[in-house]
This record gives C-alpha cells, sequence and structure tokens, in this order.
C-alpha cells in the first residue's frame, strides 16, 4: 500500500520534483520528508482506522499539509462530535511521569460564561486546583467575576480571563440580582499573573452521611495515566473506615486512559466481578479479533475488594470517554446498586489506540481503532449518552454549594436516596426536589470543561496485542 501511495504522489507531483532538480541538484529528499509522516498516516489509517472504508482516495488528499491537517482531512464524520475529532497528533510527551502539570500557565480554576438579560456578561467559578494562583486569592465554587481591571467582563473574555490567561488581573466579584435582572458588585481580589500548576485529577475525598448511613465522596476530573498510586491509597483509607456507599462524582471528568478506568472500576468492583470481562474493545473488520480488559484482582491493594451497597455516580454532559466506561461496564455487575444522578453522558463509545513511525519520532497518532462495549455487549450510547437513574442540572448564576455537601444540589436527591431508600419523587416541587433553579434570565454561554479534550486513550493497539490481559 505505502508503494502505491508513493508512486501516486510521484506522479501526481511530477512537476514539484522536476522543480526540485531543475538546478542540477538533486533535492528530491526533501520532497520525500516532506510527505513521508503522512504517507505513513494513510497507509496506518488503511490498516487500523475503524472508519477504514471512509478514507478518501489518496487522489483527493493533499500530502503537503500538515499532520494535524491532514488527520482532520482524512478523518470520517464518524470520528467526530460536536465538530471535534477524536483522533488527535500528540507530540511525545517531554513532561514528568509522575506529575500532570498545565500545559499552559493558568490561574487554576474552571469556570461557566454566563449572560444576564441585561446583557451583562459574568464567569461563575466551579472548582480550583490546590496551589493555585485561584487558590491563592481565594477564589471558590459558585464565586461570580463580572468584571476585571474595573471594566466588566465582555462576551470574548473568556480565553483573557480562563483558557489562556497572560497577565495579573484585579477581579470584581458580584452576585445576580434577580430582581433588576443585573449583576451586583461584592467585593474585588488581586488575581497574580498565571502560572505552570500541577494539576490534581483526584481533586477531593470526604465523608458525608445522611439517615444512618455513610458515604465516601469522591471528585475525580480526569483519568490520568499516572494516577494509580492514588487510586490504590485512596482503597486503602476506604477499605479501613467502611463506607456504606461510595459517590464517585464525575461531572467534570472528560476522560483518560482506558487503563486507568480498569484500575478505578477494578477498585469498586463487587467480588462477584473479579476476573470476568470488564470491556470488550472492538477494531475494524480487517482485524476481527476483540480485545478485553477484566476485573483484574491484582490492581487491589491486599487483593480482596471493598464491601459497600450502593455506588452513586454524578454526571453531566461533560462526563464522557473513560467515565462512561467506569459506568457501562460496572452496570452488569452492580444491579439494582448503582445510580447515576445528573444528566446524561457525552456519548463516546470509542477508543484511540497511539501509532508511532521511527521516521518521525516526535509524532504520536492517537487513532480511533475500537468500539467500545460491556461485558453484555452493550455500546449504543453514541448518540443520547448513558441515562440518569435520577436527572437533574446544575444551577449556574445560582448558589452551587460546596462539592460533595448537602448544600451541593447534585448531591441532594443523593442523600435523600441514602436515608430513605428512595429518590425524591417527580412531584416534588424542583424549588424543595434540587434547591435553587438556575435564575431567571440567565443562560450559558460557555463551559470550561467542554474545552477539554474528551479522550478515551488505550496502550493496546491491534498489530502488538499479546494474548494475556
Amino acid at each position: 500500500m505505502k508503494r502505491n501511495i508513493l508512486s501516486y504522489l510521484t506522479a501526481a507531483c511530477l512537476a514539484a520534483l522536476t522543480a526540485l532538480t531543475s538546478c542540477g541538484e538533486d533535492r528530491s529528499g526533501e520532497y520525500y520528508a516532506l510527505i513521508s509522516s503522512k504517507t505513513w498516516m494513510y497507509q496506518t489509517m488503511q490498516d487500523y482506522y475503524l472508519f477504514y472504508q471512509d478514507l478518501p482516495a489518496e487522489s483527493e488528499l493533499d500530502f503537503f499539509m500538515t499532520p494535524e491537517q491532514f488527520l482532520n482531512a482524512a478523518a470520517s464524520e464518524k470520528d467526530k462530535k460536536n465538530g471535534v475529532l477524536y483522533s488527535h497528533i500528540d507530540s511525545v510527551k517531554t513532561t514528568s511521569t509522575t506529575r500532570t502539570l498545565s500545559e499552559v500557565p493558568t490561574y487554576g480554576y474552571e469556570a461557566v460564561m454566563l449572560q444576564a438579560e441585561n446583557g451583562d456578561y459574568a464567569l461563575q467559578v466551579l472548582y480550583t486546583q490546590p496551589d493555585s494562583p485561584a487558590e491563592e486569592v481565594g477564589l471558590k465554587r459558585g464565586d461570580l467575576i463580572i468584571g476585571a481591571d474595573s471594566i466588566k467582563i465582555g462576551s470574548n473574555d473568556y480565553g483573557k480571563y480562563v483558557s489562556s490567561p497572560t497577565t495579573a488581573h484585579k477581579f470584581t466579584l458580584g452576585t445576580y440580582n434577580a430582581e433588576l435582572t443585573k449583576m451586583d458588585t461584592t467585593g474585588t481580589v488581586q488575581m497574580p499573573a498565571p502560572r505552570i500548576v500541577e494539576m490534581q485529577n483526584l481533586l477531593k475525598t470526604s465523608l458525608i452521611s445522611s439517615g444512618n448511613r455513610t458515604a465516601a465522596y469522591i471528585l475525580y476530573n480526569e483519568f490520568g495515566e499516572e494516577d494509580g498510586s492514588q487510586w490504590q491509597s485512596l482503597y486503602s483509607q476506604l477499605a479501613s473506615t467502611h463506607p456504606d456507599d461510595i459517590i464517585l462524582d464525575l461531572r467534570y471528568n472528560p476522560g483518560g486512559y482506558v487503563s486507568t478506568a480498569q484500575l478505578v472500576a477494578t477498585l469498586l468492583a463487587p467480588s462477584t466481578a473479579l476476573g470476568q470481562p470488564m470491556l470488550y474493545m472492538t477494531p475494524n473488520d480487517k482485524i476481527a479479533t476483540v480485545e478485553s480488559y477484566n476485573f483484574d484482582a491484582s490492581l487491589l491493594p491486599g487483593g480482596s475488594n471493598l464491601t459497600y451497597r450502593n455506588l452513586y455516580i454524578l454526571t453531566s454532559g461533560n462526563t464522557a470517554s473513560a467515565s462512561e466506561i467506569v459506568i457501562n461496564c460496572l452496570r452488569p455487575y452492580l444491579t439494582g446498586n448503582l445510580y447515576q444522578v445528573g444528566t446524561a453522558t457525552f456519548g463516546k463509545n470509542v477508543a484511540q489506540a497511539r501509532y508511532t513511525d521511527e521516521q518521525a519520532p516526535l509524532l504520536e497518532l492517537w487513532l480511533t481503532t475500537y468500539y467500545l462495549s460491556n461485558a453484555e455487549g452493550y455500546q449504543d450510547y453514541d448518540a443520547e449518552g448513558l441515562q440518569p437513574d435520577f436527572t437533574l442540572s446544575e444551577s449556574y448564576g445560582g448558589t452551587l454549594g460546596e462539592l460533595g455537601s448537602a448544600d451541593d444540589l447534585l448531591m441532594q436527591p443523593v442523600l435523600v436516596h441514602m436515608a430513605t431508600g428512595a429518590f425524591p419523587s417527580s412531584e416534588t416541587p424542583a424549588a424543595t426536589r434540587t434547591g435553587k433553579a438556575i435564575p431567571a434570565g440567565m443562560r450559558i454561554i460557555h463551559h470550561s470543561i467542554d474545552d477539554k479534550p474528551h479522550r478515551t486513550r488505550t496502550d493496546r493497539r491491534p498489530d502488538v496485542l499479546s494474548s494475556s490481559n
């Protein structure tokens, strides 16, 4: 196949080659250097791409594009959601393997941009990272940033103050006046210059009681490749505290590594699941060998599983990829004891495997290679996501409440269920059942978690599979 591609390119670009040799100097090596990474990508996609049938003919592609441009041009529409391509290009990692650092300087907070009925904008803080500029100045969940340097927040300021800050600012804080449908000022904070921050994926753990039951609350925001030791340490703590229930908060978790999802699912699985199939990964029909991950008892500290009754998983439309693996793959083994609370998940049922080429040693092609299904073969959640057992949205613009507390809206039905064995009735008034609703006249403009990569990365690929799990 590669020979055919090169033959085509040689014919199609004869004029370019002629130009490179017209002055008596053979510069054809420069030509092949320009196209070699793309010819390798195209060959790899022909062999391993889940949607290889949708690849354009090579005559329809420009092999002089950058690798990122080429991938976007060649990829199938089935490999996208909301306009974002799942397959992606990365450079070989150069960061520490023991911690996750922000890729660019940051203030260290996540936020949602809101607009009031009168046109005013605000940034509402969702959470802050430890030892970040945001935590340093005392920003906390629920705070509304309504201005910076005595100027109101504008519609184009999201990047400047959230995703790509470059300098220090004096932030004005406020509240939403629902009666007057405008923002009222409450104070200011001096935000220092952004800096590289160590990102904590396992952001919060705590205990909370309701009725005569106690639950362990776990806020997990990304399935990082190197999170295993933290999870195993947490597991040992849980084994010593013996919680009645577990609350796994994945509302802000867009995914990550399949191997970490296997670890988390195994740590939360009942004893009957150990050694059983957890996840099936089905490649294209050229390969036709289904790979599987099991609930692996060797991942358990001490070799024994936790004993608890109910697992509550908090979700949103940004709960995606590896997060959905955990939910979907635990459901067959926790029937009647796994409860999803929040809104439907994102709906990503495919995984990307990593491919490299010695001719492009700094390039990683993460190519959509597998469909994902649980032990019962269920994988059809790409269109509508995984549906909750109790539907509830966060009250952006209103009172969010501390994550994992009784004031956290998504926690409230969980606490009712813990105490009574049932969720609040659908006839219960919304103000009682969910706390304050999103203020009238407020609308969401942008959510920072939307910008995070919704990744499902696996270290297994069809050409290097072994016979063991």
